[in-house]
């Protein structure tokens, strides 16, 4: 299968067949697939089980929603490169602000639905912004552009000082906001937004880090060599494991006048003025929620979660691209050089090639077993509940050739573009 990392998939294939990364697909595959299961947990699982969607979740994050925009955003690289130097710039530019605008569009509709299953109450038009996974994924396809003009080197420099000084920057336009600063408050409505689940801040570092990435991905399948793949692997794997130990052991301020360092394995608690004064606001990282969830149950206490754990902190960003390094590279080398393949392999390959389309529809049926599933059923129900995802998008596929997909929005506007 040619490599398609976009969910434009179709429009984005590589025209020399013979030269291909069939594991990114199977990457983004994987992670779509867990989102749909931690979904699926979340809203399906009893009381009596739920704790176990905060255990979960908590520790897989990483393969799930983060690892599927830093594909979104890596995905750029293709697009431009593969078509540089064949369209004009005007085209390729064009092709990339037309898609992301339509995916953000995807976001400003999807954020009043985020909000409800959240039980958040904001008023219109406000309702309408959010940094939900649309949103960044839109915005990281503009800007990741922009970011290609940059050389590696100054990429690299520029994603660790946004993923380091993040906290803090937002540390005060929330103090601000709190103070009643109308500035800052509209800085923060605008940087984290009323449910922040993949902020600007420290998120934007993707764009730079993943388009570094993206272009060794690329250099290795033009070149197409077992060298070339070889390379590739060590230096993922390499990378990876650096950035998870950083992720664990980096120590990063937490308060605007610098007086508090905490590191990555230090574990947090929500913000409580008399328990936890130095705890996390819940309503900037929303995954210390999780840890409540996980303490439903009367089997073992946590007593705290560690911040490199907590979506959005600085450690947990280096670990996240750790573990995004280190699972691209085993896909890699077992997928592209030692060119595993088997009906499994295939299944979630086809996924990553769906992933947009499946991200939708799989709220469709959430709402139908609210809270009536013990845990004892969930292997059956979950990976049942992705065949039937999957089954939907083949028919829909193969029948009614996807019309009315995002994919094949993405296909049209970039076949347009393309005859400009």
């Amino acid at each position: 299968m040619s490599i398609t990392i976009e969910d434009n998939v179709s429009n984005d294939i590589i025209d020399d067949r013979s030269k291909r990364i069939a594991s990114i697909d199977f990457v983004k595959g994987f992670a779509i697939v867990w989102i749909i299961l931690a979904h699926a947990a979340l809203f399906w699982l009893d009381s009596d089980w739920r704790y176990i969607y905060g255990l979960l979740f908590a520790l897989m994050d990483v393969l799930g929603p983060s690892l599927f925009v830093f594909l979104s955003a890596l995905s750029v690289i293709f697009s431009v490169r593969r078509k540089k130097g064949v369209l004009p710039e005007k085209v390729i530019r064009n092709g990339i602000l037309t898609r992301g605008l339509v995916i953000i569009v995807l976001g400003v509709i999807f954020n009043p639905m985020s909000l409800l299953t959240a039980g958040e109450v904001v008023s219109f038009p406000a309702n309408l912004w959010g940094w939900n996974i649309f949103m960044f994924i839109g915005f990281s396809q503009i800007f990741s552009y922009y970011v290609l003009k940059f050389n590696k080197i100054m990429r690299a420099v520029i994603g660790i000082i946004i993923i380091y000084f993040s906290p803090w920057v937002r540390q005060i336009l929330y103090e601000g906001k709190e103070a009643g600063n109308l500035i800052l408050a509209f800085l923060h409505f605008i940087i984290s937004s009323p449910l922040p689940q993949v902020p600007i801040l420290p998120y934007l570092a993707i764009c730079f880090i993943s388009t570094i990435f993206g272009d060794y991905l690329y250099d290795a399948m033009i070149k197409g060599t077992k060298e070339a793949y070889y390379k590739l692997y060590r230096k993922f794997l390499i990378y990876g494991i650096i950035l998870v130990i950083v992720g664990i052991f980096i120590v990063v301020p937490s308060s605007v006048s610098f007086d508090l360092w905490e590191p990555g394995w230090l574990f947090q608690n929500e913000f409580d003025p008399i328990l936890y004064p130095n705890g996390i606001i819940k309503s900037e990282y929303l995954h210390i929620d999780l840890l409540r969830i996980a303490n439903q149950q009367d089997y073992a206490y946590l007593p705290g979660m560690p911040i490199f754990l907590i979506r959005c902190t600085a450690q947990n960003m280096f670990y996240n691209l750790g573990v995004a390094f280190l699972f691209i590279a085993v896909c890699f080398y077992f997928i592209d050089i030692k060119k595993k393949s088997n009906d499994v392999i295939k299944f979630i390959i086809f996924y990553g090639k769906t992933s947009l389309s499946l991200f939708i529809i799989q709220f469709l049926f959430l709402p139908l077993y609210t809270g009536q599933f013990p845990i004892t059923f969930y292997p059956v129900w979950g990976l049942g509940y992705c065949g039937f995802l999957g089954l939907l998008m083949y028919i829909w596929l193969k029948y009614f050739n996807g019309v009315g997909t995002p994919e094949w929005i993405m296909r049209k506007i970039g076949s347009s573009g393309s005859r400009k």
